[in-house]
């Protein structure tokens, strides 16, 4: 999932000519971040000497660089971090500095990877027998310090940006560490295979890839499980392309980069404004428990439930739980909703109940302009709450 807007096509035509080593696209890096780059290659390179050949070709590495990656990072970085790191700045500004930062760091480490590639390590990569590079030290370790370096970095600029929009992440929940691995690496379906890691390639050369990446690099990467598969392809198009594999390497690393940190932003602030709107209706709310009766009403008004919806619900959940000590065990084991309890549960509470019509309406808003069917329930309520 690479960005296709008129901006980045316009910087994609300058992509074949950025020189080596650039921290942004045409312009030149800045000594101390490569020097900061550098010293997290070699700290790479010495985990990437502690993977087996079997961790490389069976994904584990993936698993492994996970558990190196993010336990002592979670612990540094909280949201105190970022409020001594950035006194007094709102956590957008702070989240489009820190996807330029690391989009400038890839396109560096690109350009120092890019140069140690070889046609030949490309074209047999994942192959099996003695000849493979793969059974070469040299070979594995200038590959994988370049997938390692850019996998932690991208997973870090992820995380970073749950943390800014205060989104709560347990990485000890496999649901929620799947949920970060998810909007870090996020491609549509096909694209790992397809053409849709093109999408950050030159124009003027993506014939040439199309045909780098038919033959057995291709073969290569499909033999790699799913999540380390599109990791590893990502790097493989960039390896042994006569002339282009540098400001390739740099190009795809700073605009996959870029396209991690555009997606994280999208999802993790969305997230943001629902436990926003949460704690807005917890606040308000005079009638705790039945108002989770009212929002699933609404949710289910037309029959089926967005993402945003079910998040909605699993925060006021929560927050309710938390602000209240709500635990409806009626509502939990509810299999089939029907709307008639709720009427009834409606009717039955004294007083006015003005904050309900309110809710629900916020409630049908939450993942864009409320339908007609969640309209005529809105009605429904207003009637029932006279």
């Amino acid at each position: 999932m690479f960005d296709t807007s008129k901006d980045a096509l316009d910087d994609e035509r300058d992509l074949s000519i950025t020189p080596t080593g650039t921290g942004e696209l045409g312009q030149p890096a800045d000594p101390a971040a490569r020097e900061e780059v550098e010293r997290d290659q070699e700290e790479l390179r010495e985990f990437v000497q502690t993977l087996s050949m079997a961790d490389i070709k069976s994904g584990h590495w993936f698993e492994r660089l996970l558990v190196f990656a993010l336990n002592n990072y979670t612990e540094k970085v909280d949201a105190t971090y970022f409020q001594e790191k950035y006194p007094g700045l709102p956590a957008d500004l702070i989240v489009d500095q820190r996807i330029k930062m690391a989009a400038r760091y890839a396109s560096i480490e690109g350009g120092f990877s890019a140069g140690a590639y070889t046609a030949a390590v490309a074209a047999t990569i994942g192959t099996a027998g003695a000849a493979s590079p793969l059974a070469l030290p040299a070979g594995v370790t200038t590959i994988m310090v370049d997938v390692v370096y850019l996998t932690r970095l991208q997973l870090h600029l992820a995380y970073d940006i749950a943390v800014l929009y205060r989104v709560p992440l347990d990485l000890n929940d496999p649901d929620d560490l799947w949920k970060l691995i998810k909007v870090a690496f996020a491609i549509k379906a096909g694209e790992a295979i397809g053409g849709g890691a093109l999408r950050a390639v030159p124009l003027a050369v993506r014939p040439l890839v199309r045909r780098f990446i038919a033959g057995p690099t291709l073969h290569a990467a499909r033999t790699l499980p799913v999540v380390g598969k599109f990791l590893l392809q990502r790097n493989i198009i960039k390896i042994g392309i006569p002339l282009v594999g540098v400001p390739l390497a740099v190009g795809l690393n700073f605009y996959s980069t870029k396209t991690v940190g555009n997606h994280a932003r999208e999802i993790f602030r969305d997230e943001a404004h629902i436990i926003e709107l949460a704690g807005r209706l917890t606040q308000r709310t005079r009638h705790p428990q039945l108002m989770l009766w009212v929002a699933m009403l609404i949710i289910l008004a037309d029959g089926k439930s967005t993402d945003q919806e079910t998040l909605l619900l699993k925060h006021l959940v929560h927050q309710l739980r938390e602000r209240y000590q709500v635990n409806d065990d009626v509502f939990a084991s509810v299999i089939t909703f029907d709307p008639a309890e709720v009427w009834l549960r409606v009717q039955a509470e004294p007083g006015d109940k003005s904050d309900l019509i309110e809710a629900a309406e916020l409630v049908a808003g939450v993942d864009g302009i409320s339908n007609k069917k969640e309209q005529r329930a809105i009605a429904e309520l207003r009637s029932h709450c006279l």
